[in-house]
Protein backbone atom coordinates (compact mmCIF):
# COMPACT_ATOMS: atom_id res chain seq x y z
CA UNK A 1 0.00 0.00 0.00
CA UNK A 2 0.80 3.31 -0.49
CA UNK A 3 2.33 5.33 2.59
CA UNK A 4 0.15 8.55 2.00
CA UNK A 5 -2.95 5.83 1.65
CA UNK A 6 -1.87 3.88 4.86
CA UNK A 7 -1.56 7.45 6.82
CA UNK A 8 -4.64 8.82 5.61
CA UNK A 9 -6.27 5.98 6.75
CA UNK A 10 -5.01 6.12 10.43
CA UNK A 11 -5.65 9.76 10.54
CA UNK A 12 -8.50 9.23 9.38
CA UNK A 13 -9.85 6.66 12.48
CA UNK A 14 -8.16 8.64 14.91
CA UNK A 15 -9.81 11.89 14.23
CA UNK A 16 -13.34 9.51 14.14
CA UNK A 17 -12.15 8.07 17.71
CA UNK A 18 -11.61 11.68 19.11
CA UNK A 19 -14.97 12.45 19.09
CA UNK A 20 -15.70 11.85 22.82
CA UNK A 21 -12.47 13.49 24.08
CA UNK A 22 -12.13 16.24 21.90
CA UNK A 23 -13.25 19.45 21.74
CA UNK A 24 -16.71 20.08 19.51
CA UNK A 25 -15.21 23.28 18.00
CA UNK A 26 -12.23 24.98 18.45
CA UNK A 27 -11.85 28.88 18.96
CA UNK A 28 -9.46 29.16 16.10
CA UNK A 29 -10.08 32.13 14.13
CA UNK A 30 -9.45 32.71 10.11
CA UNK A 31 -6.33 34.39 10.33
CA UNK A 32 -4.83 31.48 12.26
CA UNK A 33 -5.96 29.01 9.96
CA UNK A 34 -4.71 30.50 6.81
CA UNK A 35 -1.22 30.78 8.28
CA UNK A 36 -1.06 27.11 8.95
CA UNK A 37 -2.69 26.51 5.38
CA UNK A 38 -1.40 29.43 3.15
CA UNK A 39 2.19 27.53 2.08
CA UNK A 40 4.05 28.58 -1.00
CA UNK A 41 3.37 26.23 -3.68
CA UNK A 42 6.82 24.57 -5.20
CA UNK A 43 8.08 23.89 -8.08
CA UNK A 44 8.78 20.53 -7.93
CA UNK A 45 6.37 19.72 -5.39
CA UNK A 46 6.50 17.65 -2.06
CA UNK A 47 6.38 13.94 -0.56
CA UNK A 48 2.50 13.05 -0.85
CA UNK A 49 3.24 11.23 2.99
CA UNK A 50 4.55 14.88 3.83
CA UNK A 51 1.41 16.52 2.52
CA UNK A 52 -0.76 14.83 4.24
CA UNK A 53 0.55 14.69 7.44
CA UNK A 54 0.96 18.35 7.66
CA UNK A 55 -2.75 18.40 5.89
CA UNK A 56 -4.15 17.12 9.35
CA UNK A 57 -2.01 18.89 11.15
CA UNK A 58 -2.56 22.08 9.67
CA UNK A 59 -6.43 21.78 9.14
CA UNK A 60 -7.28 19.69 12.33
CA UNK A 61 -7.97 22.99 14.73
CA UNK A 62 -10.10 24.24 12.02
CA UNK A 63 -12.47 21.51 11.92
CA UNK A 64 -16.01 21.35 13.61
CA UNK A 65 -16.64 18.45 14.83
CA UNK A 66 -20.28 18.52 13.88
CA UNK A 67 -19.79 14.23 13.04
CA UNK A 68 -19.75 13.72 16.67
CA UNK A 69 -22.58 12.47 19.24
CA UNK A 70 -22.45 16.22 20.78
CA UNK A 71 -23.03 18.62 17.70
CA UNK A 72 -26.89 20.09 17.75
CA UNK A 73 -26.65 22.63 15.73
CA UNK A 74 -28.19 22.01 12.45
CA UNK A 75 -29.07 18.26 10.94
CA UNK A 76 -26.13 17.01 9.71
CA UNK A 77 -25.95 13.61 10.99
CA UNK A 78 -23.08 11.87 11.42
CA UNK A 79 -21.21 9.38 9.03
CA UNK A 80 -21.38 5.34 9.95
CA UNK A 81 -18.72 3.44 9.80
CA UNK A 82 -19.66 1.62 6.80
CA UNK A 83 -20.66 4.73 5.00
CA UNK A 84 -17.08 5.81 5.01
CA UNK A 85 -15.23 2.51 3.75
CA UNK A 86 -17.63 2.44 0.79
CA UNK A 87 -17.28 6.17 0.23
CA UNK A 88 -13.02 5.25 0.27
CA UNK A 89 -13.88 2.29 -2.00
CA UNK A 90 -15.86 5.14 -4.18
CA UNK A 91 -13.20 6.75 -4.66
CA UNK A 92 -10.41 4.20 -5.16
CA UNK A 93 -12.53 3.11 -7.73
CA UNK A 94 -13.00 6.71 -9.34
CA UNK A 95 -16.24 5.81 -11.03
CA UNK A 96 -17.76 8.83 -13.44
CA UNK A 97 -21.58 7.64 -12.97
CA UNK A 98 -23.32 9.60 -15.31
CA UNK A 99 -23.96 6.48 -17.63
CA UNK A 100 -24.30 2.91 -17.63
CA UNK A 101 -21.20 2.95 -20.34
CA UNK A 102 -19.08 4.78 -17.61
CA UNK A 103 -19.98 2.32 -14.69
CA UNK A 104 -22.23 -0.45 -15.12
CA UNK A 105 -21.73 -1.26 -11.23
CA UNK A 106 -22.33 2.64 -10.17
CA UNK A 107 -25.52 2.53 -12.90
CA UNK A 108 -27.18 -1.00 -11.25
CA UNK A 109 -26.18 0.14 -7.49
CA UNK A 110 -28.63 3.50 -8.39
CA UNK A 111 -30.77 1.04 -9.29
CA UNK A 112 -31.55 -0.89 -6.04
CA UNK A 113 -30.52 1.73 -3.49
CA UNK A 114 -33.67 4.28 -5.23
CA UNK A 115 -35.79 0.38 -4.60
CA UNK A 116 -35.07 0.50 -1.17
CA UNK A 117 -35.59 3.86 -0.47
CA UNK A 118 -39.28 3.82 -2.05
CA UNK A 119 -40.23 0.71 -0.24
CA UNK A 120 -38.47 1.98 3.47
CA UNK A 121 -40.01 5.91 2.97
CA UNK A 122 -44.00 4.28 1.39
CA UNK A 123 -43.22 6.03 -2.31
CA UNK A 124 -44.56 4.95 -5.69
CA UNK A 125 -43.05 1.91 -7.13
CA UNK A 126 -43.22 3.73 -10.18
CA UNK A 127 -41.31 7.20 -9.08
CA UNK A 128 -38.56 7.87 -11.04
CA UNK A 129 -35.12 9.55 -8.91
CA UNK A 130 -31.92 10.99 -9.27
CA UNK A 131 -29.06 11.12 -6.41
CA UNK A 132 -27.90 14.53 -6.55
CA UNK A 133 -25.67 16.43 -4.56
CA UNK A 134 -28.32 17.86 -1.53
CA UNK A 135 -31.77 18.30 -0.90
CA UNK A 136 -31.45 21.90 -2.73
CA UNK A 137 -30.63 19.95 -5.74
CA UNK A 138 -33.32 17.29 -5.39
CA UNK A 139 -35.81 20.50 -5.29
CA UNK A 140 -34.11 21.75 -8.25
CA UNK A 141 -34.66 18.50 -10.12
CA UNK A 142 -38.24 17.64 -8.78
CA UNK A 143 -39.34 21.26 -9.55
CA UNK A 144 -37.93 20.82 -13.03
CA UNK A 145 -40.27 18.09 -13.94
CA UNK A 146 -43.01 19.90 -12.17
CA UNK A 147 -42.23 22.49 -14.48
CA UNK A 148 -42.39 20.68 -17.46
CA UNK A 149 -45.40 19.39 -16.87
CA UNK A 150 -47.63 22.01 -15.69
CA UNK A 151 -46.40 24.34 -18.77
CA UNK A 152 -47.08 21.02 -20.88
CA UNK A 153 -50.67 20.82 -19.67
CA UNK A 154 -50.37 24.79 -21.29
CA UNK A 155 -49.53 23.15 -24.50
CA UNK A 156 -45.92 24.98 -23.95
CA UNK A 157 -42.87 23.44 -23.96
CA UNK A 158 -40.29 25.00 -21.60
CA UNK A 159 -37.26 23.02 -22.50
CA UNK A 160 -38.04 24.26 -26.47
CA UNK A 161 -39.12 27.64 -25.69
CA UNK A 162 -38.08 28.77 -22.73
CA UNK A 163 -40.06 30.48 -19.98
CA UNK A 164 -40.53 34.10 -22.13
CA UNK A 165 -43.94 34.13 -22.63
CA UNK A 166 -45.04 31.29 -20.86
CA UNK A 167 -48.08 31.41 -18.26
CA UNK A 168 -46.86 32.53 -15.50
CA UNK A 169 -46.31 29.33 -12.27
CA UNK A 170 -47.65 30.11 -8.85
CA UNK A 171 -46.30 28.26 -5.92
CA UNK A 172 -47.99 28.18 -2.71
CA UNK A 173 -45.96 27.25 0.89
CA UNK A 174 -46.78 27.22 4.19
CA UNK A 175 -43.74 26.78 6.40
CA UNK A 176 -40.38 26.25 3.87
CA UNK A 177 -36.91 26.21 3.81
CA UNK A 178 -34.65 28.82 1.70
CA UNK A 179 -33.67 26.15 -0.34
CA UNK A 180 -37.00 25.78 -1.67
CA UNK A 181 -37.01 29.76 -2.93
CA UNK A 182 -33.59 29.46 -4.78
CA UNK A 183 -34.56 26.51 -7.00
CA UNK A 184 -37.15 28.79 -7.92
CA UNK A 185 -34.57 31.09 -8.61
CA UNK A 186 -32.59 28.68 -10.40
CA UNK A 187 -35.49 27.65 -12.60
CA UNK A 188 -35.96 31.10 -13.60
CA UNK A 189 -39.79 30.45 -11.76
CA UNK A 190 -38.56 33.21 -9.75
CA UNK A 191 -39.41 34.01 -5.63
CA UNK A 192 -42.22 36.71 -6.57
CA UNK A 193 -44.24 33.52 -7.78
CA UNK A 194 -44.37 32.40 -4.13
CA UNK A 195 -47.88 32.95 -2.39
CA UNK A 196 -47.29 32.49 1.45
CA UNK A 197 -50.45 30.50 2.66
CA UNK A 198 -51.10 31.16 6.48
CA UNK A 199 -50.65 28.25 8.93
CA UNK A 200 -52.18 26.85 11.74
CA UNK A 201 -51.06 26.78 15.33
CA UNK A 202 -48.96 23.42 14.95
CA UNK A 203 -47.07 25.08 12.53
CA UNK A 204 -48.84 23.11 9.32
CA UNK A 205 -49.93 24.46 6.90
CA UNK A 206 -53.91 25.84 6.65
CA UNK A 207 -55.82 24.25 4.13
CA UNK A 208 -58.79 26.28 4.29
CA UNK A 209 -56.88 29.18 3.55
CA UNK A 210 -54.48 27.33 0.85
CA UNK A 211 -58.33 25.99 -0.86
CA UNK A 212 -59.11 30.11 -0.97
CA UNK A 213 -55.97 31.01 -3.04
CA UNK A 214 -56.30 27.98 -5.16
CA UNK A 215 -59.95 28.67 -6.23
CA UNK A 216 -58.95 32.50 -6.16
CA UNK A 217 -57.44 31.19 -10.01
CA UNK A 218 -57.99 27.80 -10.87
CA UNK A 219 -56.68 27.69 -14.26
CA UNK A 220 -53.09 28.94 -12.97
CA UNK A 221 -50.31 26.34 -13.26
CA UNK A 222 -49.73 25.79 -9.32
CA UNK A 223 -47.43 23.76 -7.13
CA UNK A 224 -48.00 23.21 -3.76
CA UNK A 225 -44.96 22.77 -1.49
CA UNK A 226 -45.51 21.52 1.61
CA UNK A 227 -42.73 20.19 4.37
CA UNK A 228 -42.44 16.85 5.88
CA UNK A 229 -40.81 18.17 9.29
CA UNK A 230 -40.02 21.75 8.98
CA UNK A 231 -36.39 22.95 10.17
CA UNK A 232 -37.62 24.02 13.67
CA UNK A 233 -40.23 22.09 15.41
CA UNK A 234 -40.49 19.47 12.48
CA UNK A 235 -43.79 19.96 11.88
CA UNK A 236 -45.39 18.08 9.56
CA UNK A 237 -48.35 18.73 7.08
CA UNK A 238 -51.82 17.19 6.21
CA UNK A 239 -50.47 15.75 3.20
CA UNK A 240 -53.62 13.63 2.58
CA UNK A 241 -56.03 16.07 2.95
CA UNK A 242 -53.73 18.69 0.48
CA UNK A 243 -52.95 16.01 -2.37
CA UNK A 244 -56.46 15.73 -2.46
CA UNK A 245 -57.42 18.91 -2.31
CA UNK A 246 -54.24 20.21 -4.97
CA UNK A 247 -55.24 17.44 -7.38
CA UNK A 248 -58.79 18.79 -7.82
CA UNK A 249 -57.46 21.83 -9.03
CA UNK A 250 -54.66 20.27 -11.45
CA UNK A 251 -52.22 21.32 -9.18
CA UNK A 252 -48.41 19.80 -8.42
CA UNK A 253 -47.63 18.66 -4.91
CA UNK A 254 -44.14 18.89 -3.93
CA UNK A 255 -42.85 17.58 -0.34
CA UNK A 256 -39.42 18.93 1.29
CA UNK A 257 -38.63 15.85 3.38
CA UNK A 258 -34.70 16.70 3.57
CA UNK A 259 -34.48 15.09 6.32
CA UNK A 260 -38.55 14.21 8.09
CA UNK A 261 -39.47 11.65 5.48
CA UNK A 262 -37.20 9.31 6.95
CA UNK A 263 -39.79 8.83 10.24
CA UNK A 264 -41.44 6.70 7.36
CA UNK A 265 -38.56 4.24 8.03
CA UNK A 266 -40.84 4.01 11.51
CA UNK A 267 -43.47 1.97 12.71
CA UNK A 268 -43.83 4.02 15.67
CA UNK A 269 -43.55 7.28 13.19
CA UNK A 270 -44.95 6.98 10.23
CA UNK A 271 -48.53 8.34 11.05
CA UNK A 272 -47.05 11.69 10.36
CA UNK A 273 -46.51 11.24 6.96
CA UNK A 274 -49.74 9.89 6.28
CA UNK A 275 -50.81 10.79 2.24
CA UNK A 276 -47.17 11.30 1.97
CA UNK A 277 -47.13 8.82 -1.23
CA UNK A 278 -50.11 10.86 -3.32
CA UNK A 279 -47.38 13.70 -3.80
CA UNK A 280 -46.31 14.13 -7.17
CA UNK A 281 -42.15 14.76 -6.16
CA UNK A 282 -40.29 14.58 -2.87
CA UNK A 283 -37.19 15.58 -2.14
CA UNK A 284 -34.54 14.06 0.59
CA UNK A 285 -31.20 14.00 2.14
CA UNK A 286 -29.48 10.81 3.10
CA UNK A 287 -26.47 13.21 4.20
CA UNK A 288 -28.30 13.94 7.31
CA UNK A 289 -30.59 11.28 8.64
CA UNK A 290 -29.22 8.40 6.74
CA UNK A 291 -25.86 9.00 8.27
CA UNK A 292 -23.52 8.99 5.23
CA UNK A 293 -21.24 10.93 3.85
CA UNK A 294 -21.70 14.29 1.81
CA UNK A 295 -22.96 14.82 -0.93
CA UNK A 296 -26.00 12.54 -0.87
CA UNK A 297 -29.36 14.00 -1.93
CA UNK A 298 -32.21 12.37 -3.38
CA UNK A 299 -35.20 13.34 -5.59
CA UNK A 300 -38.24 11.36 -6.69
CA UNK A 301 -41.09 12.21 -9.32
CA UNK A 302 -43.80 10.18 -9.36
CA UNK A 303 -44.21 11.07 -13.33
CA UNK A 304 -41.03 9.54 -14.50
CA UNK A 305 -42.12 11.12 -18.43
CA UNK A 306 -42.16 14.50 -16.90
CA UNK A 307 -38.65 13.97 -14.91
CA UNK A 308 -36.84 12.63 -17.91
CA UNK A 309 -37.78 15.10 -20.98
CA UNK A 310 -37.20 18.14 -17.99
CA UNK A 311 -33.61 16.89 -17.13
CA UNK A 312 -32.46 14.78 -20.32
CA UNK A 313 -30.48 15.97 -23.12
CA UNK A 314 -29.25 14.62 -26.76
CA UNK A 315 -25.95 12.89 -26.60
CA UNK A 316 -24.61 11.85 -30.33
CA UNK A 317 -21.47 9.84 -28.63
CA UNK A 318 -23.86 7.89 -26.23
CA UNK A 319 -23.54 4.07 -26.01
CA UNK A 320 -26.67 2.11 -26.13
CA UNK A 321 -27.63 -0.70 -23.85
CA UNK A 322 -30.73 -2.28 -23.35
CA UNK A 323 -33.14 -2.64 -20.59
CA UNK A 324 -30.70 0.02 -18.30
CA UNK A 325 -30.64 3.14 -17.41
CA UNK A 326 -27.97 6.19 -17.87
CA UNK A 327 -28.37 8.75 -14.53
CA UNK A 328 -27.20 11.96 -17.11
CA UNK A 329 -31.05 11.89 -18.01
CA UNK A 330 -32.63 11.87 -14.89
CA UNK A 331 -30.32 14.43 -12.70
CA UNK A 332 -28.77 18.07 -13.35
CA UNK A 333 -24.61 16.73 -13.57
CA UNK A 334 -22.78 14.91 -15.87
CA UNK A 335 -19.58 13.80 -14.85
CA UNK A 336 -20.57 12.80 -10.97
CA UNK A 337 -19.72 10.85 -8.33
CA UNK A 338 -21.24 7.18 -7.52
CA UNK A 339 -23.08 9.09 -5.08
CA UNK A 340 -24.95 5.44 -4.11
CA UNK A 341 -22.53 3.31 -3.25
CA UNK A 342 -22.10 4.86 0.04
CA UNK A 343 -26.02 4.62 0.86
CA UNK A 344 -25.93 0.63 -0.59
CA UNK A 345 -23.49 -0.28 2.18
CA UNK A 346 -25.05 1.34 4.79
CA UNK A 347 -28.77 0.08 4.16
CA UNK A 348 -27.52 -3.30 4.15
CA UNK A 349 -25.35 -3.02 7.10
CA UNK A 350 -28.68 -1.38 9.01
CA UNK A 351 -31.64 -3.43 7.45
CA UNK A 352 -35.32 -1.97 7.35
CA UNK A 353 -34.98 -2.71 11.57
CA UNK A 354 -32.23 -0.61 11.65
CA UNK A 355 -32.65 2.43 10.00
CA UNK A 356 -36.11 2.42 12.07
CA UNK A 357 -34.13 1.61 15.23
CA UNK A 358 -31.60 5.13 14.73
CA UNK A 359 -34.80 7.80 13.50
CA UNK A 360 -35.94 6.61 16.90
CA UNK A 361 -33.40 6.61 19.05
CA UNK A 362 -32.49 9.86 17.65
CA UNK A 363 -36.33 11.75 18.43
CA UNK A 364 -36.07 10.24 21.58
CA UNK A 365 -33.02 11.90 22.80
CA UNK A 366 -34.05 14.46 21.76
CA UNK A 367 -37.83 14.11 23.28
CA UNK A 368 -35.03 13.63 26.79
CA UNK A 369 -32.36 16.81 26.39
CA UNK A 370 -35.51 19.28 25.45
CA UNK A 371 -37.13 17.75 29.37
CA UNK A 372 -34.19 18.28 31.20
CA UNK A 373 -32.88 21.43 29.67
CA UNK A 374 -37.11 22.58 30.54
CA UNK A 375 -36.03 21.43 34.09
CA UNK A 376 -33.19 23.75 34.68
CA UNK A 377 -33.68 27.47 36.23
CA UNK A 378 -34.00 30.27 33.41
CA UNK A 379 -34.47 27.84 30.55
CA UNK A 380 -38.20 27.71 28.61
CA UNK A 381 -38.94 25.21 26.19
CA UNK A 382 -40.90 27.09 23.47
CA UNK A 383 -41.41 23.83 21.24
CA UNK A 384 -42.18 20.03 22.23
CA UNK A 385 -40.18 17.84 19.66
CA UNK A 386 -42.93 16.00 17.11
CA UNK A 387 -39.77 14.44 15.94
CA UNK A 388 -35.59 15.65 16.35
CA UNK A 389 -36.17 19.30 16.64
CA UNK A 390 -36.75 21.22 19.76
CA UNK A 391 -36.50 25.14 20.75
CA UNK A 392 -35.48 26.96 24.12
CA UNK A 393 -34.83 29.97 25.05
CA UNK A 394 -32.69 31.86 28.03
CA UNK A 395 -34.56 34.00 30.14
CA UNK A 396 -32.93 37.54 31.66
CA UNK A 397 -33.66 39.25 34.56
CA UNK A 398 -33.86 42.38 32.84
CA UNK A 399 -36.16 40.63 30.36
CA UNK A 400 -33.84 40.89 27.54
CA UNK A 401 -33.90 37.22 26.63
CA UNK A 402 -32.38 37.79 23.31
CA UNK A 403 -29.09 38.73 24.52
CA UNK A 404 -29.29 36.44 26.97
CA UNK A 405 -29.80 33.45 24.70
CA UNK A 406 -27.08 34.28 22.44
CA UNK A 407 -25.08 34.87 25.24
CA UNK A 408 -25.53 31.29 26.80
CA UNK A 409 -25.51 29.29 23.16
CA UNK A 410 -21.94 31.44 22.92
CA UNK A 411 -20.55 30.15 26.73
CA UNK A 412 -22.05 26.47 25.60
CA UNK A 413 -19.87 26.49 22.53
CA UNK A 414 -16.99 27.92 23.97
CA UNK A 415 -16.97 25.10 26.46
CA UNK A 416 -16.56 22.67 23.88
CA UNK A 417 -19.04 20.46 25.52
CA UNK A 418 -21.52 20.88 22.46
CA UNK A 419 -22.48 22.91 19.57
CA UNK A 420 -25.66 24.71 19.04
CA UNK A 421 -27.04 27.46 16.93
CA UNK A 422 -29.14 29.99 17.39
CA UNK A 423 -32.18 31.45 15.39
CA UNK A 424 -34.90 33.65 15.04
CA UNK A 425 -38.71 31.94 15.26
CA UNK A 426 -41.26 33.81 16.17
CA UNK A 427 -39.92 36.84 16.96
CA UNK A 428 -37.38 35.26 19.63
CA UNK A 429 -33.81 34.69 19.63
CA UNK A 430 -33.89 31.04 20.42
CA UNK A 431 -31.27 28.15 20.61
CA UNK A 432 -32.68 25.13 18.06
CA UNK A 433 -31.84 21.73 19.51
CA UNK A 434 -31.12 19.35 15.82
CA UNK A 435 -30.13 15.92 16.52
CA UNK A 436 -29.80 13.46 13.83
CA UNK A 437 -26.46 11.17 14.78
CA UNK A 438 -26.29 7.51 15.32
CA UNK A 439 -23.27 8.13 17.79
CA UNK A 440 -26.21 10.27 20.27
CA UNK A 441 -25.96 8.25 23.40
CA UNK A 442 -28.32 8.89 26.57
CA UNK A 443 -24.37 9.75 27.95
CA UNK A 444 -24.09 12.62 25.81
CA UNK A 445 -27.07 14.00 26.97
CA UNK A 446 -25.51 14.23 29.96
CA UNK A 447 -23.15 15.81 29.77
CA UNK A 448 -24.38 18.52 27.66
CA UNK A 449 -27.21 19.42 30.31
CA UNK A 450 -24.20 19.54 32.38
CA UNK A 451 -22.63 21.85 30.19
CA UNK A 452 -25.65 23.99 30.27
CA UNK A 453 -26.13 23.81 33.23
CA UNK A 454 -22.69 25.17 34.30
CA UNK A 455 -23.04 28.01 31.50
CA UNK A 456 -25.74 29.30 33.05
CA UNK A 457 -24.33 29.81 36.10
CA UNK A 458 -20.90 32.03 35.17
Amino acid sequence: MKPELKRAAELAAEYIESFDTHKVSQETDADALRAKLYKDLTRDGLPPLQVIEELFEDAKDGLLNSAGGRFFGWVLGGTIPVSIAADWLTSAWDQNAATYACSPAAAIIEEVVADWLKDILGLPKQASYAFVTGCQMAHFTALAAARHKLLADKGWSVEERGLAGSPPIRVLVGEHHETLLRALRYLGIGTNAVVRISMEDDGTIAVAALKTELEKNPDAPTIVALAAGDLNRGAFDPFDEVCELAHAHNAWVHIDGAFGLWVAASDRLRHLVKGIEKADSWATDAHKWLNVPYDSGIAFVADPEAHKISMTIPVAYKVEFENVRDQFEWNPDWSRRARAIPLYAVLRTLGRKGVADMIERCCDLTQDIVKKLGELPGVEVLTTPIINQGLVRFLAADGNHDARTDEIIKRINQSGEAWFGGTWWNGMRVMRISLSNFRTTGEDIDRVVAAVKAALKT
